[in-house]
């Protein structure tokens, strides 16, 4: 199973990632943390390298690489246009695909990710690019042929996302999307049944997922919801 978990800036995508991946270790299942990888190695493994492995948790955009530069050049900055983004975002995209996700999926591997071309999608549409130029990269065309099987979207007023946001310890990328006024553009393009319909219509399941409890009940509720997707698959 491949899921996806996405929504604005502060609405609790990790902590449904870690809830669930941490479900699934404690089930006995062998977690592997692509995450925690990229940042020490600044590199991707190999699919191969991850054969022992159950469930693999991932980002996008990655740690590594164009992921690297995304994280800490371009969503900190103004000068890129939307389209700088939605190139850049797909070629890090491409590499992750084509070096782990097909690979993975092909195994038979449980991936979770936070992120994907949903997020694209919907950030870099309200900065100003089109559906059609999204989809026209070759990183996108993967994606999309390789849709998720399920996309859960978490959902959360702005400005409770802001307060949260706010509140992070060590948080110092001060991203230029984590303002009110674009998040709630943004709400509302996660919202409309035309984004949803871009994933239903290459049948993946899209769940919403009310995150506006504190985060130990948000916890018990993303393993709820994993045993509801394990038990439907």
């Amino acid at each position: 199973m491949f899921i996806v978990v996405d929504g604005i800036d502060g609405s609790g995508k990790g902590t449904i990632v870690d809830a669930m991946a941490a479900a699934l270790d404690r089930a006995g299942k062998r977690v592997f943390d692509l995450r925690a990888y990229e940042k020490k190695h600044g590199s991707l493994p190999t699919a191969n390298d991850l054969k022992k492995y159950d469930v693999i948790v991932s980002a996008e955009p990655t740690h590594a690489w164009i992921g690297a530069a995304i994280r800490e050049e371009m969503v900190r900055s103004h000068d890129y246009s939307a389209d700088s983004m939605v190139d850049a975002f797909a070629l890090d995209r491409e590499v992750l695909y084509r070096r782990l996700l097909i690979p993975l999926r092909k195994m038979g591997k449980f991936i979770i990710q936070e992120r994907g071309l949903s997020t694209t999608l919907a950030y870099q549409l309200v900065q100003g690019a089109t559906i059609s130029n999204i989809l026209r990269r070759p990183g996108n065309a993967l994606a999309i042929k390789h849709s998720p099987d399920v996309l859960i979207l978490a959902i959360l007023k702005p400005e409770v996302a802001l307060r949260r946001l706010a509140s992070r310890t060590g948080k110092q990328d001060k991203a230029i999307f984590e303002k009110k006024a674009f998040l709630t553009k943004l709400a509302r393009r996660y919202a409309s049944p035309s984004f949803r319909r871009l994933f239903t219509s290459r049948g993946t399941r899209v769940v919403s997922f009310d995150t506006s409890a504190p985060m130990a009940v948000m916890k018990k509720q993303a393993m709820r919801l994993l045993n509801t997707l394990l038990t439907s698959a």
